[in-house]
This record gives C-alpha cells, sequence and structure tokens, in this order.
C-alpha cells in the first residue's frame, strides 16, 4: 500500500472516530464561556488551578471507565477502587519506603485488582457488570477495614505538588494523554479498539482477544487507584468511602464524550471533553443558584439528551 493510500485510510479512520465530536466541543466551548463569565477568576493562575485539581480526578476515572468501554466492558468497581487508592497511599506513606512506596503499592494494587476482576470477567465468562458489582463491594470492603474512618498520613509537601497554585494537575493530565497516544500505536491499544468492536474477526486478525480484555481492566485499575492517590493528596487524608460518586459519573462522562457501550466507539478526547463537560456543567448550575436537587435532575436530563440526540440523528439519516 502507497504512502498517499495508507494517509487517506487513515483519515477516514479518524474521521469516522471523531463524528459527532464537533458539536461535543461546541457545547464544551460554550459552558466554558460561560462559566468564566460567572466566575472570572478561572482566568486567573490559581483559578485555572484549582479548577483543573477538581477536574482532574473524574477525567481520569472517564478515562479508566472508556478504556473499558471501548473494549465492550464496563465497571461499577470504580468508585471503591478510587477509596481503595486513597486509603492505600494514606497507609503506607509515612512507613519506611515514604511517598516512593505508596506509589509503588498504590500502582501494584489497581493493576493485580483490575487484571484478577478482568481474568474473572474473561476466562469465567460472566458479566462485568456482575463480578465488577461484586468487586465493588469486596474492595470497599477491604477500605473500610485498612481505614475505618478518614485519617493516614499524606505529606505536606505532595498535597502542594499536586494540589498546590500551579496547574501541575493540567500537566499531568496532558502527559497522560500523550502516553495514551502512544500507547495506542503498540499492538494492544490497537487491540483494544478491534477486540471491542469485532472480537470475533479481532481474533481470527490474531489479536489476543483475552489477554487484551485482562490488560484492559489492569490498566483500568491501574488508573482509578491512581485517582485515588491525587484525591488523597487534594485532602490531606485518605477516606474509605470518598470514591463513591465515581462510578457513575466517570459512565455519565464516557456517554457524553460519545463512548458507545458496546464497544469500539468513540474516542479517548471525547471521553475527557465528556468529563470537562460534566464538571464545567456542575459548576455553572452552582454558580446560578441551582439547588441540588436541581442541579440532579438538570444533570440527567443533559446526559440523556446527550445519548438520545445522536441516535435520533443517526435514525433520521438513515430513513433519509
Amino acid at each position: 500500500m502507497s504512502t498517499s493510500s495508507s494517509s487517506r485510510l487513515y483519515a477516514s479512520i479518524q474521521l469516522r472516530r471523531n463524528r459527532g465530536l464537533a458539536g461535543l466541543y461546541l457545547v464544551v466551548a460554550a459552558f466554558l464561556v460561560l462559566y468564566a463569565l460567572l466566575f472570572p477568576g478561572i482566568l486567573s493562575i490559581g483559578g485555572f488551578s484549582k479548577f483543573t485539581q477538581n477536574w482532574f480526578p473524574l477525567a481520569l476515572v472517564t478515562m479508566a471507565q472508556a478504556l473499558l468501554m471501548l473494549n465492550g466492558g464496563i465497571t461499577l468497581a470504580m468508585g471503591p477502587l478510587v477509596s481503595l487508592g486513597a486509603v492505600i497511599a494514606a497507609t503506607t506513606m509515612e512507613g519506611a519506603l515514604g511517598v516512593p512506596g505508596g506509589i509503588l503499592a498504590v500502582s501494584l494494587a489497581g493493576l493485580s485488582i483490575g487484571a484478577v476482576i478482568g481474568a474473572i470477567v474473561t476466562y469465567l465468562r460472566l458479566p462485568a457488570i456482575i463480578v465488577t458489582l461484586a468487586g465493588s463491594f469486596i474492595i470497599g470492603g477491604v477500605a473500610l477495614i485498612l481505614l475505618p474512618r478518614p485519617g493516614g498520613f499524606i505529606p505536606d509537601w505532595l498535597s502542594t505538588v499536586l494540589a498546590g497554585h500551579t496547574p501541575v494537575a493540567f500537566l499531568l493530565l496532558i502527559v497522560i494523554l500523550a502516553l495514551w497516544k502512544a500507547f495506542l500505536a503498540t499492538p494492544l491499544g490497537l487491540g483494544i479498539y478491534a477486540a471491542g468492536d469485532n472480537p470475533v474477526g479481532a481474533f481470527r486478525s490474531g489479536v489476543p482477544v483475552e489477554r487484551v480484555k485482562v490488560a484492559a481492566f489492569a490498566l483500568s485499575g491501574l488508573l482509578a487507584t491512581l485517582t485515588g492517590l491525587f484525591v488523597a493528596a487534594q485532602t490531606g487524608s485518605g477516606d474509605p468511602v470518598i470514591g463513591t460518586p465515581f462510578t457513575l459519573n466517570s459512565i455519565a462522562a464516557a456517554v457524553l464524550g460519545g463512548v458507545g457501550f458496546l464497544g469500539g466507539k468513540g474516542t479517548m478526547r471525547g471521553a475527557i471533553c465528556g468529563s470537562l463537560l460534566l464538571s464545567v456543567m456542575i459548576n455553572v448550575m452552582f454558580f446560578l443558584g441551582f439547588p441540588p436537587v436541581a442541579q440532579y435532575v438538570a444533570q440527567g436530563l443533559i446526559i440523556v439528551g446527550a445519548v438520545a440526540v445522536p441516535e435520533l440523528l443517526g435514525q433520521w439519516r438513515a430513513r433519509r
């Protein structure tokens, strides 16, 4: 195949994967402008830093959830994994190995738990939603055993670096997205999309579908527990239930970003934009004086609309 043919093929694939994201980008831009009008302080370094620090955990768990959804899976253990990451960080960083030991413990916990869940789903042929639901209770229980109430130790310097007055969180997100882009160029990265879109065809093409699925769960678990580490640095302590809201929010943000439940549909940049939209939307409703109940109702309506409108447009195009 010539270089020009490869370029055209790549461009057509990118166009198909990005279909529908232009509307999402416009909506996100509109909400960002409205947010800047309501809270001009976001345009300062300190305001931007605080905003990105609040957005970063949601962005990270959305990536973790989208990683599985692109592969045709889903997890209901996202919140407990975040809580466990926060608890492990707060209970290990005071030890002899300090912060490096804590980061290593958090990473190994996320990778191993994710791999175990992925292996159960893959090799026992059990529904991911059932396995991860059961896993959420177990993981949540372990977090409570390790730290029954908020506490533990997070070094002040780590909290200052990650959650201070500099946009470190935004820089970390850029680095993670760059790593994701590089990961997509590997056989494993390509396999995640291929196995999610057409597992049978991917298997016949030589993709180790089962190992790819286990790897997706392991990487998702890693991102979730690292999110917990960041949240612990934000709060200065570990909390065994702090990750609870992240389970449904990660799914909502990924769906807002155009990631499909059946695998192979969507992009990570769309998922990140979905998390940004959800985060900005909550802030805008707060500044507009929406009561908490109205915020939940508005969130639900916007999410349903974001899912329904593309489907209705697709049906309308098919009938033409």
